[in-house]
């Protein structure tokens, strides 16, 4: 009896059936059931048979689901970007735990379901959680997607973490003219799990990807069931949930469009660009040097000291767009010394107008640049590329560039 091994095992009047995977342990057996979960069963007094051998490799995974890519002149090209994350993922069957798997066969093996919708291509940008992003991997992305869009992809889909994908696809947005489909996609649930999202969420991103909009998109499950994803433009979007698996949701609308799982049918509800309508451009400098400053009650002025240090300065202000009034004269002080502070607002909907309310009047005379409906994460993300890329830095931000900012604020259509 092998790891690697389908077993039955019957203890203490149950039975359990599955794949013996090593054990840190010589007292205990772990059996992965049919249903994806693992169980841990005293060797002691359990009664083992074993139904089949070596049905997985252990040095080579699932020798049942090997696949192999083969090139269809009547299907589009996909190139499939991975960053790390679980979308893409296997059980390695030494060790119990799930990795992360990387080239485009890898890919096909983990997800057998994308077999036939695409030619396909691999590139490896990075094997990190999504928490160690870093605005140096997300240049190395945009010079990757770059490549392959030159190459001839008819699409890219980008497989990421899903904790800072939304700062990412904001990253690719002001950093990508491009006349294809940039998608982004990943799971909230790993891939041994029976309730896991990353199937449906990569088959999407490919039909979305083939798709005639030429834009940064993140295609993530639109509701609980498996019935379809939404696509939501990469500027507008947030995660609002810690694991649910429809955690991604487009701020102050609904989102930019859909893809119906049974039937592989894409659509989308408002104006987009086109597939082709631009050339591809890149503009991929930034200045990462810019701080994120959440205003509160009690939060004394003294937090700005540090980040006046920086090159620029995103508040997230009260309603409209406040601060305590305390804030005003050292926000006065940083603007003069040449330092942008653009206010954004901590409400989920709606849009910043410092000219309601005296506070608001006070930090405009302040010099604070409005940041209209800019969500704070997508507002960091645009000063850092317009710092590096702008003449006009106050005027770029209130300016839009990648959908990030609406023409005004509408209950949603």
């Amino acid at each position: 009896m092998n790891a690697g091994d389908r077993v039955r095992v019957e203890r203490a009047g149950q039975t359990y059936e599955g794949v013996l995977l090593p054990s840190t342990t010589p007292e205990h057996l772990v059996v992965k059931l049919q249903g994806g979960y693992n169980v841990g069963i005293d060797r002691s007094d359990a009664d083992v048979d074993v139904l089949e051998s070596d049905v997985y490799d252990v040095e080579d995974g699932d020798a049942e689901a090997e696949s192999t890519v083969e090139f269809d002149e009547e299907l589009p090209t996909i190139s499939l970007i991975s960053t790390g994350g679980t979308i893409a993922s296997t059980v390695d069957y030494r060790t119990g735990a799930v990795t992360a798997q990387f080239d485009a066969e890898d890919v096909l093996r983990a997800v057998p379901d994308l077999a036939g919708l695409a030619n396909y291509r691999g590139r490896v940008v990075a094997n990190i959680l999504s928490e160690n992003m870093t605005p140096d991997v997300w240049q190395e992305l945009a010079g990757v997607v770059a490549e392959e869009i030159e190459r001839g992809a008819d699409g890219v889909v980008v497989m990421h973490g899903t904790d800072t994908m939304q700062f990412t696809a904001s990253a690719l947005a002001f950093m990508l003219d491009t006349p294809v489909p940039i998608v982004f996609t990943g799971s909230q649930r790993s891939a041994d799990r029976p309730s896991s999202d990353n199937v449906m969420n990569a088959v999407c991103a490919v039909e979305a990807a083939k798709s005639d909009c030429a834009e940064v998109l993140v295609c993530m499950h639109e509701n609980e069931s498996d019935e379809d994803c939404a696509l939501h433009r990469g500027t507008r979007v947030r995660k609002n949930h810690t694991s649910r698996r429809d955690a991604f949701e487009t701020v102050g609308r609904e989102p930019l469009g859909r893809v119906d799982y049974d039937e592989r049918a894409v659509t989308f509800r408002r104006e987009h660009a086109e597939r082709g309508a631009t050339d591809l451009a890149v503009a991929d400098d930034l200045n990462p040097d810019v701080g994120l400053v959440k205003f509160t009650p009690g939060t004394d002025e003294a937090v700005l000291d540090l980040a006046a240090e920086k090159d620029g300065i995103v508040i997230e202000g009260t309603g409209l767009g406040h601060v305590h009034s305390d804030w005003i004269d050292r926000i006065d002080e940083i603007t003069d010394a040449g330092t942008p502070v653009v206010m954004t607002s901590q409400c989920l909907d709606g849009r910043v107008c410092d000219r309601v309310y005296d506070t608001g009047r006070d930090l405009l005379d302040a010099g604070v640049i409005e940041g209209e409906d800019l969500l704070p994460g997508t507002a960091k993300v645009k000063l850092m590329w317009a710092l590096a890329n702008a003449e006009d830095v106050s005027a770029a931000m209130r300016e839009p560039i990648a959908g990030e900012i609406t023409d005004r604020s509408v209950p949603w259509e």
